[in-house]
């Protein structure tokens, strides 16, 4: 017995409305590949018009930028793809990748093209392909190089909503919530552009900024007017006087996946263990491998062998140390030809300014709290896009249907972010 609602059918691509129809991208659309102008001429090459390749594409919907541009020579031997066209990478290992032009532009032979017939929606094709981008991925197989050609492209299957409005209304919902989640994604550039920038200023005794007990505003470190509060107060110390590098150890023996202490390399979390190295307020750092991502850990762990911990000066803030780190050009101490690597004794004899114990903690505050700021809204930029994850999943299949769109995101919310930036 069928377990099928009411008003759905099987198909091809799964269960969807019974009014719904299931055609082929190419029935509904032209597919076009592009092309690159010949590299030996470099004349074809300049920085006037848009020529897309997958790094350009999977960001954000719109493509307003690509890394290579061409010359109008170069352009005007190139196919070219009108706005509103999407683009969808069917060569190399980013297979799935995709992007709407915004402009009249070009792109390499990586790229399928797809323009829709009048009957069709643009914005809809796109997120169709969106979802379905798994699938057309897998049809790559395991080639050494992974290839997708345009008649597999073109005879992938898609589901369609009766009518043109439907497929418009649709596309306005999923519209709204990439609005919502791009509005956010440049707060939290904005917002790590400010951090940054704070960073400069605070860690550096001839900009930093200070806050005074009494007042919650920023002053500049040097101004004649702050209260006994100048740059002469900070010392120049090397790393070595106020920390110890110490070296990481093999986790084999001691990994436990139901252990209560985390065990990190130089890419983060690895695994867990019930023992730990060191149990204070730690920076840590690559000792080989990747050797310019400091990570800050105030509570129990273990490191592995690529990986350097420090033991801090009780006199000095971990956390002060943590920010100082992030501005330190790691690769300038580099010490291998092949894989970058950090010896202990260079990073101890590394020389840094430093303000009082209680100015550290000042600023590290401050910028702790700039940090959560950024935390929490990284948060919620997870959330929105698993949500808009789900209404791709719910209407363009059919689940949910549109066919009086009303709009299902809170666009008060983009205003709002939209303000803050």
């Amino acid at each position: 017995m069928s377990n099928i609602q009411k008003g759905y059918k099987q198909t091809d691509v799964g269960v969807i409305p019974e009014d719904w129809d299931v055609r082929s991208i190419s029935s509904v659309a032209e597919i076009a590949t592009g092309n690159t102008p010949p590299t030996r001429d470099l004349n074809n090459y300049g920085d006037e018009y848009l020529f897309v390749g997958p790094a350009d594409l999977g960001k954000r919907k719109w493509i307003f930028n690509s890394e290579k541009k061409l010359s109008r020579k170069g352009f005007n031997i190139s196919r070219k793809f009108p706005p509103k066209s999407i683009l969808f990478t069917c060569i190399g290992s980013t297979i799935g990748k995709s992007g709407m032009a915004s402009i009249l532009l070009t792109s390499n032979q990586q790229i399928n093209a797809v323009l829709p017939n009048e009957n069709y929606h643009s914005d809809f094709l796109f997120y169709a392909l969106n979802l379905l981008s798994p699938k057309i991925k897998s049809l790559a197989g395991e080639q050494a190089v992974p290839l997708v050609n345009k008649t597999q492209f073109g005879e992938t299957l898609v589901p369609l909503p009766p009518t043109k409005s439907e497929q418009t209304a649709i596309a306005s919902a999923l519209s709204d919530a990439d609005a919502l989640i791009t509005s956010l994604e440049k707060l939290i550039e904005k917002k790590r552009a400010i951090k940054q920038g704070a960073m400069q200023k605070c860690l550096n005794p001839d900009s930093y900024y200070l806050y005074d007990d009494t007042d919650s505003k920023p002053h500049q470190g040097n101004q004649a007017n702050q209260k006994n509060h100048s740059s002469d107060k900070w010392v120049v110390k090397k790393l070595g006087e106020i920390l110890k590098i110490r070296h990481g150890k093999s986790q084999k023996e001691v990994e436990d996946s139901n252990g209560q202490y985390p065990i990190l390399g130089t890419g983060g979390l690895m695994s867990y263990t019930n023992h730990f190295l060191y149990d204070k307020p730690s920076v840590l750092i690559g000792r080989k491998g990747t050797i310019d991502k400091p990570q800050f850990m105030d509570s129990p762990f273990w490191t592995v062998d690529t990986l350097f911990y420090t033991e801090i000066n009780a006199d000095v803030s971990p956390k002060f140390i943590y920010y100082r780190f992030l501005l330190v050009d790691w690769y300038s101490h580099n010490e291998a030809s092949g894989v970058p690597s950090l010896n202990a004794k260079t990073i101890e004899n590394i020389e840094i300014s430093i303000p009082s114990f209680s100015e550290q903690t000042r600023i590290a505050s401050i910028l702790t709290d700039m940090d959560a700021e950024i935390t929490t809204l990284e948060q919620k930029l997870s959330k929105y896009k698993l949500l808009k994850q789900g209404m791709m999943q719910e209407l363009l299949t059919g689940k949910i249907r549109l066919v009086d769109y009303e709009r299902i995101v809170n666009t008060s919310e983009i205003d709002s972010i939209e303000m803050n930036n």
